[in-house]
């Protein structure tokens, strides 16, 4: 049965990277494989940068432009020495498609131009694994992951067409996949004029188990540069402690609140397949990481996810009148117009509280439309601590020195969200 490996952008920041992925492959053998790849290193962030300067029309887009062509060139010297190699001009015909883009005046259609630019981020890096794949003896197909991936022309954040997408999946991969290893984009989609569209960032993992769901897959890997997943961020602690085991229930919980290890709709399509992620580290890959499965007797590891830069809303009506659910459902048909996500709520009879994102741009017209039909206050800078199979003492090693502004607790899951005690 086929496997699906899917590498994100620290694991191909530079030709060392993609190096090691060659040795992670001929490990697997020639046995069924689709790889899924995401924009080398900090690409995407530097083509977003790229998107903005063009949309603004500054002075410096050539630079930014010309900083991301160097880089991946200097990939491409680290891995071909014969500068004659095919894949230098596959690349460079690729990154000539944000040229043409440049050359024209913006559209209005910010999210539009953002999928078209960012989106040669997954191309060109897929190619240059690819191509270095088969320097190294290893076959290796590239496919468009847009011929696959249908979505509607919600750009930035594609919705799956889930029908025609299990068609071009089921009808073309099987046969490819039989006598090589194919590699493909994450991240990326396609609408049915032949747009490009992204699937929302960090997509590359929801890439993997959209093709592993409809390839019936025995597994689906994700190789990162932790040893799996931990039950805190390192960043936030010294001290962390790798849960081998995850049911797909609390993998799903812990991506809803906020875990950065797995995209948040990675879960779904596996679990609906019985398949099994397991989350591997490709600087060790001999360690086991983490395995992600149906498996129901696992162990109730305390784990904490930390959002910072967040904004806490309180909203009320201006008659001082009950929040009752007309409110409610005003207030979040307002929230989807925005396309703000709800980071944790609570309500009282005179009141309704929310945590967000603190999105500059998003904010100030949320807190606009909030404000013609509510009494709306609102605190920035705050952060919001999320403990799944908390207890006293994890609440009170996370609230040391913190004011608490709001607390919801559930069975299983306490959030907070504080502020620095001044």
């Amino acid at each position: 049965m086929t496997e699906v490996f899917k590498f994100g952008g620290a694991s191909v920041k530079d030709a060392a990277g993609v190096k090691n992925i060659a040795e992670i492959v001929k490990l697997h053998g020639t046995s069924q494989l689709l790889i899924v790849v995401s924009a080398m290193g900090k690409t995407t962030n530097a083509l977003e940068e790229l998107t903005f300067a063009y949309t603004q029309q500054n002075e410096n887009i050539d630079e930014k432009f010309d900083r991301i062509k160097a880089y991946h060139e200097e990939i491409l010297l680290g891995l071909f020495e014969d500068s004659m190699h095919p894949v230098y001009n596959e690349v460079a015909n690729t990154f000539v498609e944000i040229d043409w883009i440049l050359e024209e005046e913006p559209l209005d259609d910010f999210d539009y131009i953002y999928d078209q630019i960012v989106s040669i981020g997954e191309l060109v890096s897929s190619k240059i694994v690819g191509a270095y794949l088969n320097h190294c003896g290893i076959v290796c197909k590239w496919l468009d992951a847009r011929s696959f991936i249908h979505t509607d022309n919600t750009y930035r954040e594609g919705q799956v067409d889930w029908v025609k997408t299990q068609n071009a999946i089921e009808n073309q991969l099987p046969s490819i996949l039989e006598n090589q290893i194919a590699i493909t984009q994450g991240f990326i989609g396609g609408t049915s004029e032949n747009f490009t569209t992204t699937l929302g960032r960090e997509g590359s993992d929801y890439t993997a188990a959209i093709f592993a769901s409809c390839l019936k897959a025995s597994a689906v890997t994700i190789w990162k540069d932790v040893p799996g997943v931990l039950n805190a961020d390192p960043k936030w602690f010294d001290e962390t402690e790798l849960m081998s085991q995850l049911s797909y229930h609390d993998a799903i919980e812990l991506t809803y609140y906020g875990a950065t290890v797995i995209h948040p709709k990675t879960i779904k399509p596996l679990q609906n397949n019985n398949i099994p992620l397991h989350v591997r580290s490709f600087l060790d890959y001999s360690a086991t990481g983490t395995t992600i499965s149906n498996a129901e007797k696992v162990a109730h590891t305390p784990s904490f996810i930390f959002k910072v830069n967040q904004s806490l809303i309180s909203i009320f009506p201006k008659d001082y009148s009950f929040i009752i659910e007309e409110n409610l459902s005003h207030i979040f048909d307002i929230l989807h117009q925005h396309r703000v996500k709800v980071n944790t709520m609570l309500n009282s009879a005179l009141s309704f509280s929310i945590c967000v994102d603190n999105n500059p741009d998003k904010m100030k017209r949320l807190i606009e439309a909030l404000s013609s039909s509510y009494k709306t206050i609102y605190n920035n800078d705050v952060e919001l601590v999320t403990i799944r199979y908390y207890n006293q003492q994890t609440i009170d090693r996370v609230t040391e020195n913190k004011n608490v502004l709001l607390e919801v607790k559930s069975r299983h899951t306490c959030q907070m969200v504080m502020k620095d005690i001044s």
